[in-house]
């Protein structure tokens, strides 16, 4: 993970780090644990904003996820406007290949 990852996940208000004598950032195996998850829930398309609503409760050991109520449903809430997303994607690709076969 980039300093420049880190540093973002801390200004989103996602990762803390302590700061050594010397002013640099020390993580320790909570923070990368945490970095962890935050990773997989971005690859997962969970906006930074998102993500700091669940990553309270998503505190599990060894980068597992612990699947308290409020994250559960928040994203069963992300997987159904993915789903609509979708859907709007296939209507709109069938009105272009109609618009293409007309030709």
């Amino acid at each position: 993970v980039s300093a420049r990852s880190l540093r973002y996940y801390e200004a989103q208000g996602l990762l803390e780090a302590r700061r050594g004598t010397n002013g640099y950032r020390a993580y320790d195996e909570d923070a990368v644990a945490s970095v962890r998850k935050i990773r997989a829930l971005l690859r997962a398309g969970l906006s930074t904003e998102v993500i700091r609503q669940v990553l309270p409760c998503a505190r599990g050991e060894q980068g597992g996820f612990d699947w308290c109520a409020e994250l559960r449903a928040i994203l069963d809430g992300e997987l159904a406007d993915l789903d609509e997303q979708i859907e709007a994607l296939r209507r709109s690709r069938g009105a272009l290949v109609g618009l293409l076969a007309e030709r």
